[in-house]
């Protein structure tokens, strides 16, 4: 029987299904609610703006577009995202997807914290970062339909998610603090890591080997 919430329907396809336990089994209940909450509303923001993503790619991108904030899934240090990204590309290529779909499930999660450019892409890229930006910074929540995000977190509840998703990219980043140069991350650290300050654009330059 299919799990249907709030007007959406999770996918039952077996790499959905793996993907499900594999991220019930390796994250935490946080990032798991938050994956599954981002599908939903991913949804939910697409219908409401003519998108048509494939169920399945969208899903797949939700799943996973966090789970590099919880372990390195690379031998380099790369931002979380990448780290995400990569696992997830070779999570489909594993699995028989084609390198075209594999891609788009990379994109989507490379740049869901990129802020104005997955918006002008394709349909599983755009839905995933509305995705998250309703989840995570209420964009969009006031559109919705209100028994619609009742219902959404009643099955994955949000709990003290604004402290504890914080936390998480304190811990996950923390140790990797060069990684979130020129990004929204760096945000969290330098809010909440002592000694940490981002190192601007100008500096860079002004501090170049160049001479002039």
């Amino acid at each position: 029987m299919s799990e249907i919430i709030a007007g959406v329907e999770i996918p039952e396809t077996q790499a959905a299904e793996e993907a499900t336990r594999l991220i019930r089994e390796t994250t935490n209940p946080l990032i798991f609610h938050h994956s599954r909450r981002v599908f939903l509303f991913s949804t939910i923001r697409a219908r409401e703006l003519g998108l048509r993503p494939d169920p399945e790619l969208l899903y797949l991108s939700a799943l996973f577009h966090d789970t590099g904030l919880l372990r390195p899934f690379s031998e380099v240090e790369q931002r979380f995202e990448l780290d995400g990204a990569d696992h997830a590309r070779q999570f489909l290529l594993d699995r028989g997807f084609s390198g075209a779909a594999a891609e788009v499930v990379w994109t989507a999660i490379a740049l869901h914290t990129t802020p104005g450019i997955p918006g002008r892409m394709g349909d599983e890229v755009a839905a995933t970062n509305f995705g998250v930006l309703t989840d995570v910074v209420g964009l969009g929540l006031d559109r919705l339909d209100p028994l619609q995000v009742e219902e959404i977190t009643a099955v994955h509840p949000r709990g003290d998610f604004k402290n504890e998703f914080l936390r998480a990219f304190v811990d996950g980043l923390g140790y990797r603090p060069d990684t979130t140069y020129g990004t929204v991350n760096a945000d969290v650290l330098e809010h909440f890591v002592p000694g940490f300050r981002r190192v601007s654009m100008v500096e860079r330059i002004m501090e170049s080997a160049w001479s002039a």
